[in-house]
């Protein structure tokens, strides 16, 4: 329950859902994370289960606690991965290996004691779990991803997406490049909004960060970024990004909030003269203190399925930049409720400087944020209607 997109969508569901119409089990393969604490109170959470609690933890701690099973599986879906990768070449990120892995792992890991349930929710790829550890009267499973921007292995994955009676598509566009992958499918498919914990939002944004504190000044303009370095994220263009900013004589901080290596983007930032403007903060146990702080959130990502930190900061009313990704308009009505830009650092700096200069059109953004709701909560309906079919 690490700080993400898909972990926060779950903490939203589970506030959603209403504890006098539903009993809720939660199974978390491992019990750590920030978001561990946000589970609400209603919700019963099973034991951990030391086996399945490796299941992405390094090798090297599998093979030093002596769990050679799991050790074998994850190194034969590996080696299946890396065959998969070598027959198919591609510029798109392959992410086939989460899929082998759900496979391998999914035949060793020890049967949980569970009841019968009216429903089991699959909401993380990959979905062999609950396929094959859980009984249920009916079956579900989430689609986070765009599938336009990935190679995966589709002989491998369809058998396990059409063994669930409904896959929940987060937008008409995730909707779409899945079905282009998967055409089979498609009467599967239920759309359904991420949902928000806003009251868990908010309440975090307002305590109080002595970080966030000393690291945002006023005599600056503060940018933040949120989220897992990551080729997807695109923050390997931040530095030429920032550059752009202060070539045009901007004083600002760009703040990259998330885990990750970022030694390399460290080095370019050096040389192209922004280190002391692009600052990697690490993980944080509260991102949303850093998005209330902020004055404009920036997501220059290559790809997204819907992002969740784009809705969070539209929560927190705060003015957001994304670009041009294939599903970046199913997020934001260009400029209305934030800025959509091409993807190119000249035009995401562009953008930004656009927005800072024209407080006009700043405030009209926050203002427009400030009177809707960006929560989906009403979704959870879709839910309790699968129960009762």
């Amino acid at each position: 329950m690490e700080i993400g997109g898909a972990e926060s969508s779950l903490i939203g569901l589970l506030e959603a859902l209403d504890p006098a119409r539903v009993d809720v089990d939660l199974f978390v393969y491992a019990h750590h994370g920030l978001f561990m604490k946000a589970i609400p109170d209603y919700v019963n959470l099973l034991p951990e289960n030391k086996i399945w609690a490796l299941y992405e933890e390094p090798l090297s701690k599998v093979i030093k606690k002596c769990r050679f099973k799991m050790a074998f599986a994850r190194l034969m879906a590996k080696y299946k991965a890396y065959k998969f990768y070598k027959k198919n070449k591609s510029d798109l990120e392959c992410l086939a290996a989460f899929s082998y892995v759900g496979k391998e792992v999914a035949k060793i890991v020890p049967k949980l004691n569970l009841p019968k349930y009216d429903l089991a929710i699959s909401y993380l790829n990959p979905h062999d779990f609950v396929l094959k550890h859980v009984d249920a009267k009916k079956k579900i499973c989430w689609i986070h991803t765009d599938y336009s921007r990935i190679s995966i292995d589709v002989e491998a994955e369809l058998p396990v997406w059409g063994a669930y009676d409904r896959i929940v598509s987060i937008s008409p566009l995730v909707t779409q490049s899945f079905i282009s992958l998967f055409p089979s499918l498609e009467d599967k498919i239920l759309e359904c909004e991420n949902m928000l914990p806003k009251r868990y939002i908010l309440k975090r944004a307002d305590e109080r960060c002595e970080l966030v504190d000393k690291a945002i000044r006023g005599d600056v303009v503060n940018l933040c970024s949120i989220g897992r370095i990551s080729y997807a994220k695109n923050y390997d263009n931040i530095p030429y990004i920032a550059k752009k900013l202060k070539d045009d004589g901007l004083k600002f901080r760009w703040f990259i909030i998330g885990p990750g290596n970022h030694e390399e983007i460290d080095i370019l930032s050096k040389q192209l003269g922004v280190a002391e403007e692009v600052v990697f903060m690490g993980e944080t146990s509260n991102p949303y203190a850093w998005l209330k702080a902020c004055d404009i959130y920036v997501h220059p990502s290559r790809y997204e399925g819907k992002s969740i930190v784009v809705r969070e900061a539209q929560v927190l009313c705060k003015p957001v930049v994304i670009t041009n990704y294939p599903t970046a308009k199913s997020q934001i009505n260009d400029g209305v409720d934030g800025i959509i830009c091409d993807m190119s650092n000249d035009k995401i700096a562009e953008a930004i400087i656009e927005l800072i200069s024209n407080r006009e059109k700043k405030n009209e953004i926050i203002s427009n944020l400030c009177r809707n709701n960006f929560t989906g909560i009403d979704d959870v309906n879709q839910i309790y209607r699968l129960l009762n079919d």
